[in-house]
């Protein structure tokens, strides 16, 4: 196939990552304004319990938010959902810079949640019908790559501004992104599954810059093809989870969902600085923030560009693997600590140990199965139910996440930090093992090649029924029509 120059996708995928930065930073306040509160740095009085629910919320705010968009991308497209989201987000901004009570600022995370989860579920899908197929896992990636550009702005600049600061930060970046997403098109995908042809060919050839003719509508045709056969079924919950062809894509997402959400880098991320107390280390948290965020920087440029070189199955074994032993370290420290219980001017100098795991693990995850998971989880589901299984899988994932960052407490009182990270540890191996058993590689193949690794002999029948009611409409016919109701 020829490519054509492909500089238009990389501007599209640098408009979208504005999203993506707006996305870290969010996810990222609670780390840089939960030590503000503990010190008195504002006027808002909040207690243990208040903070484990404003860290939370934004989870069920994800859920709408993804509910949302399953509606919003399918009705009126991509790109409108990506517009949409920045609502919710702006509005959430204005109520931390004007709340003075914990209930305004759980309105406000729930608003951002549902703004972020938004722009998680369409992101991916988005990226994934633009691209060409041997870049799709770079640019996905890239997009996470400006995520965790969010996360090192905040951790960096957070510690060293005031509490209003953060939020009036937070605040520009919605209109920012509304404005470079109001340039970008719309996903030819999403046109040919509406029927509009020629407004698909157009933002084709912009897209590829594919200048000859007869390339542009061989591939033109070959995405028809697929579209065509991926809307033969209906988009529904019930075909969803019934439908026998789903079932490998299902159980692959979700067992990669459990292992990314419950080996807890989010929650680590969100108590940060409440864990480094806890080790009792020595270690301004100004300077942990700052090497935290700037590792998780650095390490996101490189996944963007091994994505689609090492492969994706090779890059989630090693890191769940590397992942596992790095939280392994923290757990043997707690260990220490809690139940063997040395004293602490023995454990003393062995502190560092705490931080040296989280950083590993930030590195190894960021470089792994963080990144990645949304490169395959925009692949490995057909057009006809992609929005709805996007929509269903931050559905699971953001209950998961509420569920482990709410409990966070409630275990660590029961268990204590050993037992916290003991937990997070088994879920790494755990799903070290999951991988290395069950997910294929999808690297550098077609979103039509990986459907039919997945669906096996359900995707072959459903071929051999497309090919024959193509071949049945020997004059064309059917496709004028569709081009014709374009016009």
């Amino acid at each position: 196939m020829e490519h054509g120059n492909r500089k238009v996708q990389y501007i599209v995928t640098l408009a979208v990552s504005l999203a993506a930065v707006t996305t870290g930073v969010c996810l990222t306040w609670t780390t840089a304004v939960i030590p503000k509160f503990y010190n008195n740095e504002t006027n808002i009085h909040i207690t243990d319990a208040g903070i484990s629910w404003m860290a939370a919320i934004s989870s069920p705010g994800f859920v709408v938010g993804s509910v949302a968009s399953r509606f919003v991308s399918d009705k009126f497209g991509r790109r409108a959902t990506l517009l949409s989201s920045a609502l919710p987000v702006t509005v959430g901004s204005i109520a931390t810079l004007s709340g003075s009570h914990i209930w305004i600022l759980c309105a406000a995370r729930f608003l951002w949640g549902i703004g972020t989860g938004m722009i998680s579920t369409v992101s991916s899908i988005y990226l994934a019908e633009i691209a060409d197929k041997d870049i799709r896992g770079s640019l996905i990636v890239a997009n996470r790559f400006f995520v965790n550009f969010g996360i090192f702005l905040v951790l960096v600049i957070g510690p060293f501004v005031s509490y209003n600061t953060i939020n009036y930060m937070i605040l520009a970046l919605p209109i920012c992104y509304f404005v470079s997403c109001w340039l970008i098109p719309e996903t030819p995908y999403y046109y040919l599954k509406e029927e509009k042809v020629d407004k698909a060919r157009h933002v084709l050839k912009k897209l590829r810059g594919i200048k000859n003719e007869k390339v542009l509508e061989d591939e033109l045709s070959t995405m028809r093809s697929n579209v065509g056969k991926d809307m033969r079924r209906s988009g529904t919950v019930k075909e969803l989870f019934s439908g026998k062809q789903y079932r490998k894509a299902l159980f692959i997402i979700a067992g990669l969902k459990i292992g990314q959400m419950m080996t807890g880098c989010i929650v680590i991320q969100h108590y940060l600085g409440r864990i480094m107390q806890d080790s009792r280390s020595n270690m301004n948290l100004a300077t942990v923030f700052v090497v935290f965020g700037a590792l998780r920087f650095t390490v996101g440029v490189m996944s963007s560009v091994i994505a689609d070189k090492v492969g994706r199955r090779t890059l989630f074994i090693y890191s769940f693997l590397g992942t596992g032993l790095s939280l392994s370290l923290i757990a043997a420290y707690f260990c220490c600590q809690e139940v063997i219980k040395i004293e602490q001017s023995q454990l003393a100098s062995y502190a560092i140990v705490v931080f040296i795991g989280i950083i590993l693990s930030n590195i190894i995850s960021t470089l792994g199965y963080n990144s990645i998971i949304y490169a395959v989880q925009g692949e490995i589901f057909p057009l006809n139910v992609k929005s709805l299984a996007m929509t269903c899988l931050n559905i699971f994932g953001g209950t998961l996440n509420f569920l482990v960052t709410k409990t966070y407490q409630t275990l660590k009182d029961v268990s204590g930090t050993f037992g916290v990270f003991l937990l997070f540890t088994i879920m790494s191996f755990g799903s070290f093992v999951f991988v290395y058993f069950f997910v294929p590689e999808t690297k550098g193949k077609s979103l039509s090649e990986i459907q039919k690794i997945l669906q096996g002999k359900y995707y072959d029948d459903d071929s051999i029924q497309v090919n024959k009611n193509l071949n049945d409409v020997k004059d064309g016919t059917e496709l004028k029509l569709l081009e014709n109701k374009d016009r």
